[in-house]
């Protein structure tokens, strides 16, 4: 499939929020937090058009109650893909979540992550300095549509080009000791 990276489109945080409210009236019974993560979350970041959504939860047996409601909107469950306290989904179809009102949603990615893991406040910790530095997410949205342009087609060469800029973000928030995992995980 090939790389496309767009300007800044503010409807996926409408995208995010109406994927929100589904995932907010389904786990009501579940202590969850939701976040909107990843390029499409940052104001004015150029971005691949695919929500990224981490539904955060405090322990492994509400894990296990979210994969099983997931699962009957539609989602399957693909196991950490090696990423600890991580649990990534795949749609089934265009249509999941399964909800009466649509039959199309937009491309996402959703994740169950365990509060405090450190994929997760990877996640957190760029969208949150990006949110606050403009040159940052003009720089970086320059790099991605470059990337784009030189690996149309190889998605591991798109995200190691990525690797380093975002290797010295999460090092300035105070990551540093979990770039080389985060770095090993971005190329699997």
């Amino acid at each position: 499939m090939q790389i496309v990276v767009e300007d800044y489109n503010p409807e996926w945080e409408k995208q995010f929020n109406e994927l929100k409210s589904v995932y907010k009236t389904k786990l009501k019974h579940i202590d969850i937090q939701i976040e909107h993560v990843g390029s499409t979350s940052v104001p004015g970041l150029a971005a691949k058009p695919i929500i990224d959504i981490d539904i955060i939860v405090e322990n492994q047996d509400d894990v296990r109650k979210v994969i099983n409601c997931l699962q009957v909107l539609g989602y399957e469950h693909q196991g950490d893909l090696g990423i600890n306290g991580r649990e990534a989904f795949k749609r089934k179809s265009e249509a999941v979540p399964y909800v009466q009102e649509y039959d199309a949603w937009c491309r996402h990615h959703l994740y169950v992550c365990i509060r405090g893991i450190p994929s997760l406040e990877n996640h957190l910790r760029l969208r949150n300095y990006l949110r606050d530095n403009e040159n940052a997410v003009r720089e970086y949205g320059k790099l991605k549509k470059s990337l784009a342009v030189k690996y149309p087609n190889d998605i591991d060469s798109y995200i190691e080009g990525k690797t380093s800029f975002i290797t010295n973000i999460l090092t300035k928030v105070g990551m540093s000791r979990h770039v080389s995992d985060i770095t090993e995980q971005n190329k699997k």
